[in-house]
């Protein structure tokens, strides 16, 4: 496995990442819902990270990342940039190692996930919201602090921490024939589908995107990374670019995208809320969204579905409510 290039994540790999986190994360539950059943026309298995440490999946992957860092790379700390759940997982990882988190925080990020990564103990920068002001900050901080930078996807090592959501999915729930997932930089997505076509080769593997931020959608058609200059969509944790790895691993596996709408996501959002009691964040109901918008011919009839997060603004949830999605 190779952390710079574009290579291949095998079982393997993600076996031994699972065998370094196992400790410090918790195995989240996999519930189901007859009425989300119902009105989608399908068995649902949702493996629900809203649950895990640090309200999200990403804990696996920097995990995973922070301790494969030998003790020379680590002790100056670890430097990311992240619009939130990233940088809380990071800032959770550094303290379990027992070094500095620094995190470059662009300043439209959800103010409670901003909370979370200085509850965590992560000193934070803030920047404009783009690419190039996050990459730029990001360059000021690791050239002062001496940190090593840990890329929220685009890193072998995180794909293969993310992958073991998906591995965890399928011991629970082993008669799935499809599993969809949100696609924003492409670390969960890449991760499910290493783990899905060594374990499961069978089981399909389906990338959620919102429509306003399509940029995997255009990428996997075209066969070449289409960023996207100005994305926009309330799942602020999907408008992250592709990255390299996550792009050539989704196109090597034939992993195909499906596209939600606004109001399907925040309709979504709300059925987690009202038939299942779950708080999820616009980024993780976006696969449930695209379900409900998915012709027939697109579902199979058992889907296991992950639940990328939790880390939502509750005075934001109830505004998003009120702006629509009624059930």
């Amino acid at each position: 496995m190779s952390v710079g290039s574009v290579s291949e994540v095998t079982l393997a790999d993600v076996r031994d990442a699972h065998d370094r986190i196992r400790a410090h994360i918790r195995r989240t539950p996999v519930l189901t819902s007859r009425a989300i059943d119902e009105l989608v026309g399908a068995r649902l298995a949702f493996k629900c990270e809203s649950f895990q440490r640090g309200g999200s999946f990403k804990i696996r992957g920097a995990l995973n990342a922070v301790l494969s860092l030998d003790e020379r790379s680590a002790m100056r700390g670890v430097a990311t940039h992240s619009s939130g759940n990233f940088g809380a997982a990071l800032a959770i990882a550094a303290g379990v190692r027992g070094v500095p988190a620094y995190i470059v925080v662009p300043t439209n990020a959800p103010r409670v996930k901003r909370a979370a990564i200085e509850g965590y103990g992560g000193i934070v920068t803030e920047c404009a919201p783009n690419v190039p002001a996050r990459e730029a900050m990001l360059a000021a901080v690791v050239a002062k602090t001496g940190a090593q930078f840990v890329h929220p996807y685009d890193d072998a090592r995180i794909v293969a921490g993310q992958a073991t959501a998906t591995v965890e999915l399928l011991e629970d729930a082993p008669d799935l024939e499809q599993i969809w997932v949100p696609v924003g930089g492409g670390g969960l997505a890449s991760g499910a589908a290493v783990a899905a076509r060594a374990l499961a080769p069978r089981v399909a593997v389906v990338a959620a995107e919102p429509s306003g931020a399509d940029d995997a959608f255009r990428s996997l058609a075209s066969g070449r990374i289409e960023p996207m200059a100005n994305p926009a969509t309330i799942a602020d944790g999907l408008r992250t670019p592709l990255g390299r790895i996550n792009f050539a691993i989704l196109s090597s596996q034939g992993v195909t995208v499906a596209l939600a709408s606004e109001a399907a996501i925040v309709r979504a959002t709300r059925l987690f809320f009202e038939r299942m009691k779950l708080v999820v964040e616009p980024s993780g109901a976006v696969p449930l969204a695209a379900l409900i918008e998915a012709p027939k011919s697109r579902r199979a009839r058992r889907i296991g579905v992950l639940v990328s997060g939790g880390n939502v603004d509750l005075d934001a949830l109830a505004a998003l409510f009120a702006s629509g999605g009624a059930t």
